[in-house]
């Protein structure tokens, strides 16, 4: 199979320049899809939009804002990896020790520790049945390739996400009940819980420092 850079040359001639820009442009272009497939970052964004939903606020924290926590979050969890890559992968690659094909594997070898951590095993053995491989098995890592387990991760990741999000909105849950069933007692039929509901769930979400606690929750489920 022909690398990157083989399908470059041919369509662009042997300027290494060139090459080298088209293969800059295509990574960057791969990136936030690399990003998303390869790392945590999907579980956390979930984890954080179920906070923000379940207090009943649509739009604070922002997107952006929620977004770009998710990204320093990821960066944090994926530490461990990313220094691999650094030292294995990226530092001989630009010394020039080693060649385009032995830097991908490199990189991918600590992507694969993570993700097949993080996988569950009902969605490895899943995907591998929908593939059709037989010489594919679900407990030999080295046979299991990144087409059968990057989707896997993924659909991993989300149930991860949604797990934590219905725990997360359960003392919300409790909140709008009360709120809800002290209204109709008092015959205030027409005022909205949701209107009364909300500062009592920032207050309590403040009272228990709900970010830390959301944070170090979610952190500790990546070990």
């Amino acid at each position: 199979m022909n690398t990157l850079s083989d399908i470059v040359t041919t369509l662009f001639g042997e300027n290494t320049q060139t090459v080298d820009i088209v293969i800059l442009l295509t990574l960057l272009t791969l990136l936030p899809s690399i990003l998303l497939m390869l790392t945590g970052f999907t579980r956390i964004l979930i984890v954080l939009s179920f906070v923000r939903n379940s207090l009943g606020m649509q739009q604070t924290p922002p997107n952006q804002v929620l977004i770009g926590l998710a990204l320093f979050l990821t960066f944090f969890v994926m530490q461990p990896a990313l220094s691999q890559i650094y030292d294995n992968a990226y530092t001989p690659f630009v010394a020039g020790e080693i060649a385009q094909d032995e830097f991908i594997d490199r990189t991918m070898g600590p992507a694969r520790e993570f993700m097949l951590v993080q996988v569950f095993d009902e969605d490895l053995e899943f995907f591998i049945g929908l593939s059709g491989r037989d010489d594919v098995d679900a407990n030999d890592e080295d046979t299991i390739p990144n087409g059968v387990l990057i989707p896997a991760f993924l659909t991993s990741e989300i149930k991860h996400a949604f797990w934590i999000g219905f725990v997360i909105y359960i003392p919300f849950i409790v909140i709008d009940m009360i709120v809800a069933s002290t209204l109709m007692a008092m015959g205030m039929m027409m005022l909205p819980p949701a209107m009364i509901s909300l500062p009592f769930k920032v207050l309590l979400f403040v009272l228990v420092d709900g970010w830390q606690l959301i944070i170090g929750t979610l952190i500790t489920t990546f070990h």
